[in-house]
Order: structure tokens, then C-alpha cells, then sequence
């Protein structure tokens, strides 16, 4: 019993050692096997680090408004008699817009001035009974008083009547009329718009950090979708003197001429803030630079030589710290020199010391001022 034990112990030992040593063997012949294969290299497109001369400068986007802009309204209550303007039209201050019905003011202030006239008669009157002692002088200044009285009525229907006929306050293009002919409108009831339209102001904010670049005065270039390829020249006309404490940045208004009246209130436009001279900057392809909440980086492609002596192509990742950005570019302030070949495209397959390839047959733009093209 006791034989049978053993050579069954001895049996089932030569079985798991067996077992275990095959998978020994086997397991060390697949490391050596990986570890003779070498990494396959990733095809990537790459462009060199080059010194480029930026002027610099600001870029916002604002709001265009009029120098003086106005919605028209009646300061009192009537029915409109007549409509004596055009929609669209350019007028000129004083020019008279809406008259509303204002027979029974004009007839009051007739009866007004026919009272008016008689206080006066009376006053003169009792001025000469005066001078013969025919009267007292408390009658005369009763007399003056009535006067005067009976003038400033006259004068206060007068305004009442004049308001009646609404007048443009400046010099500017009416908008599209809102009322029409026979219509009751209420005190402050729009009737048309109207906009100077030369020049326009453009309000932007700026960040505090731009405060330093911006300064009265100091021309800008102003475009708008509206109108590509055209620039509107115009100058920094004020600063607010306190900054948004929630959002850190200052309001800023320039002047911009606008003799045709092509730009309009409302639009949006960009402005640029040339400030001071050109500077050189060591610049790449804004897809070059993978942003990280760590640091930016870059993957530099160097020649690195294998165990076989042959000269290849891997990637390494730099830190770098980056500057402005102009169109399709970003500055590199630190982390690579100029001539350095840089990845450009490929980047989310690599790490330090991957081999490459490199196909340039397709390259990310790389343009300081792209323009979109319709395809």
C-alpha cells in the first residue's frame, strides 16, 4: 500500500514539473521572440522651426453703433395727419417727419393770443390812468401780472402745437417708417428710426493685460464679413476708466469713418491694434502643439542610431511654452531651436523614442492670415 502511495506521488511530481517546465520554456521563448521584434515606426508629417517677423498687435471682436442713433417718437398723443419723409432717407436736422392732428391746439392757442392781447391792451391803459392818478397802482400790477400770465399761456400752447410736428434731431438715414397715416399713436410710440451713420463708433473689450498696448488716439483696422477684403480705418476715441471686476476686462470705443454707409449699427466686426515694432518670433503649425493641462508639448523628430548601426528617424517630446498666435501659427517662445523638424500631424499615436515615418504629401495649413475657401 504503502509502495503504491509513493509511486503515485512520484508519478503525479513528474507530471507537474513537466508541466511547469514546458511553460517555463515556452513563456521565455515568447519574451525573446517580442523582444527580438522591433516597434514598427509611425507614418507622421512634420515641418521645421522657422524665425518669423510679426508686427505686433490686438485683435478683438466689437459691436458697431451710431455716433448718434435714435428711435423717433411723439412726445404727446394724436392722430398722425401726414407722413413727410420716405423710408430710407438721408435727412437733415430740423426736417419735419410727422404731423399729427393739432386743429383744437391751434384754436386754443388763438384764443390764447386774442386773451393775451387783451391783458396787454388793458395793462397799457391803466398805465396812463396811472400816470394821471385815475387809477392805483395795485390795479397796474394786477394789470401786469394778467399779462404775463396770459404770455406765458400762449407760449406754453405754442410748445404744445410745435410738438405736434416732430422734427429729426440730427442729421442722419431714416430706418423703415412704423406707423401710418390716420393712426392714433400714445406719447413715446415709435414712428422711424434714424442713425448717423458717419463716422460709427465700434465697442470692444480688452483684457487688463492688453491695457499697456492700448492707448487714445492709436489707429486701428476694422473688417467685417460683411465687406471681405475691405479695411475701414479709425483711431481709439476713448478708454473706460474701470474694469469689469467679473470678466477683467475694459470696455474700449474708436471711431471709425464711414463715408459710404456701408457699415451699419449692429454689426460685428474685428479690430486690430497695431502696437509697436515687428518682432521675430520662432514659429510652427498651431497642430504642432498638443495643449495639456501639465505643460504644452511638442514631438521633435531626431536620427538615432539601432543596435545594426543604421541611422533612423524617432520622435521625442519637448516642453515648450508658446507665445501669441497669428492665423494657422503659434509662436514658440521656449523648448526647440530653429532648423528642429517638428511633428506637425500624428502626434496622438507617439511617445519618446518611436520610430517614424515621415510623409509630407499632406501638411496642415500654415498661413499668418488664412482666408476660408468656398469648395
Amino acid at each position: 500500500m504503502t509502495k503504491r502511495m509513493i509511486i503515485m506521488l512520484a508519478v503525479v511530481g513528474v507530471l507537474f514539473g513537466g508541466l511547469f517546465g514546458f511553460k517555463a520554456f515556452l513563456g521565455g521563448a515568447i519574451r525573446k521572440n517580442i523582444s527580438a521584434q522591433s516597434i514598427p515606426p509611425q507614418t507622421v508629417s512634420t515641418a521645421k522651426a522657422q524665425f518669423a517677423e510679426w508686427q505686433g498687435e490686438f485683435q478683438a471682436v466689437g459691436t458697431l453703433r451710431a455716433v448718434r442713433g435714435a428711435d423717433i417718437a411723439a412726445e404727446v398723443p394724436g392722430v398722425i395727419t401726414a407722413i413727410q419723409f420716405q423710408s430710407g432717407q438721408e435727412i437733415q436736422e430740423g426736417a419735419p417727419l410727422v404731423q399729427l392732428n393739432n386743429e383744437s391746439d391751434l384754436a386754443r392757442l388763438q384764443s390764447l393770443a386774442a386773451a393775451a392781447e387783451l391783458a396787454e391792451a388793458n395793462y397799457e391803459r391803466n398805465r396812463k390812468q396811472l400816470e394821471i392818478q385815475a387809477v392805483s397802482q395795485a390795479v397796474v400790477d394786477t394789470d401786469a401780472a394778467n399779462l404775463k400770465s396770459a404770455r406765458a399761456q400762449v407760449a406754453e400752447q405754442r410748445a404744445l402745437v410745435n410738438k405736434k410736428l416732430v422734427r429729426a434731431p440730427f442729421t442722419g438715414r431714416l430706418g423703415i417708417r412704423a406707423v401710418d397715416v390716420g393712426q392714433y399713436v400714445t406719447a413715446g410710440t415709435k414712428l422711424v428710426t434714424l442713425q448717423a451713420l458717419d463716422p460709427v463708433y465700434v465697442d470692444f473689450s480688452a483684457p487688463q493685460k492688453s491695457l499697456a498696448r492700448i492707448a487714445l488716439r492709436q489707429k486701428i483696422a476694422l473688417k467685417t464679413d460683411a465687406f471681405p477684403g475691405q479695411v475701414f480705418a479709425g483711431e481709439v476715441s476713448s478708454i473706460d476708466p474701470k474694469v469689469d471686476p467679473s470678466t477683467r476686462n475694459v470696455q474700449v470705443r474708436a471711431s471709425v469713418r464711414n463715408p459710404k454707409r456701408s457699415l451699419l449699427p449692429g454689426m460685428f466686426a474685428t479690430v486690430v491694434l497695431a502696437s509697436g515694432g515687428p518682432q521675430r518670433f520662432l514659429t510652427l503649425p498651431q497642430t504642432a502643439v498638443s495643449y495639456n493641462p501639465y505643460g504644452d508639448t511638442v514631438f521633435v523628430v531626431e536620427e538615432s542610431k539601432g543596435k545594426d548601426e543604421k541611422v533612423a528617424l524617432v520622435a521625442q517630446q519637448r516642453f515648450v511654452t508658446t507665445g501669441e498666435t497669428r492665423g494657422d501659427q503659434v509662436a514658440v517662445l521656449s523648448g526647440i531651436k530653429e532648423g528642429e523638424t517638428v511633428v506637425t500631424a500624428g502626434q496622438i499615436k507617439l511617445r519618446s523614442g518611436i520610430p517614424v515615418n515621415v510623409n509630407n504629401s499632406i501638411q496642415p495649413t500654415n498661413e499668418p492670415a488664412p482666408q476660408p475657401k468656398d469648395e
